[in-house]
């Protein structure tokens, strides 16, 4: 049974509190005794878009999204993740060599953070043309992703890495099945639902469980790791790459 705690964030000069805990297994792929990570707070969408708006600074000149691509791969780096919407800020992301929820990535998500695979079975680096993926738990280790679904189609999607932000629009819901190597495919594919197309646009996909949904359906089907069957899947577009705002 989740059980929140309050735990202060600071953004922006603002004291924020967050609701993170301990969590039991609840077919999420995390464990039972594991504490959530305090390293994302979800905030009001007012004050997340307050917050986004801090971490995009000034907008740029131009929304050429290809024309701000990185000059060097962010695939190794940590990035951070901020979807207004939902308001989750300052979710970090841990680049990873594998594939979407494997063991590695499993025992990323289980700290309460997000997880990006990378290399040939993976994904590619925040603002980089091809499928950045970015896969987070919805209920255990503190449910960094648990209002996923309600994203909507227009919704920005925020990643700073590399001293950079990139913006990606919402533009796609789709189903991921753990039992189909097809639509597993799909998912990982350079072109989001497209295996074996050539990409030609920066793409995001944002993936968490859909437990609730599978359980309310009397599927209870679970692997190894306890995900169920099916993955709620967010996919985006880059529209803008810009200089992360200063510190100083």
């Amino acid at each position: 049974m989740f059980t929140p705690r309050p735990v202060p964030v600071a953004l922006a000069g603002t004291l924020i509190v967050a609701l993170v805990g301990c969590t039991g297994a609840d077919g999420d792929g995390g464990a039972a005794d594991k504490p959530a990570a305090a390293t994302v707070a979800v905030l009001s969408p007012d004050t997340a878009s307050a917050a986004a708006a801090t971490i995009a600074g000034p907008a740029p000149s131009s929304s050429n999204a290809e024309s701000a691509a990185p000059e060097s791969s962010t695939r190794k780096q940590t990035a951070l993740l901020a979807i207004p919407s939902i308001g989750v800020v300052n979710l970090r992301v841990v680049p990873y060599e594998g594939t979407t929820d494997d063991w590695a990535g499993t025992r990323i998500q289980d700290r309460g953070v997000a997880a990006s695979p990378y290399g040939d079975e993976g994904g590619v680096g925040p603002g980089e043309v091809g499928n950045y993926l970015v896969t987070a738990h919805r209920l255990s280790a503190g449910g960094p992703l648990r209002e996923l679904p309600s994203v909507d189609e227009g919704d920005s999607v925020f990643v700073t890495a590399g001293g950079k932000v990139h913006e990606y629009k919402i533009t796609d819901s789709r189903m991921t099945s753990f039992r189909s190597e097809r639509s597993l495919a799909e998912q990982r594919a350079a072109v989001p639902g497209s295996p074996g197309k050539r990409p030609t646009k920066a793409m995001i996909t944002l993936s968490t469980c859909a437990t609730p949904e599978d359980d309310a359906a009397g599927n209870f089907w679970r692997d190894e790791k306890g995900n169920p069957e099916h993955r709620i899947d967010k996919i985006g577009v880059l529209t803008s790459s810009r200089a992360a705002p200063s510190d100083k």
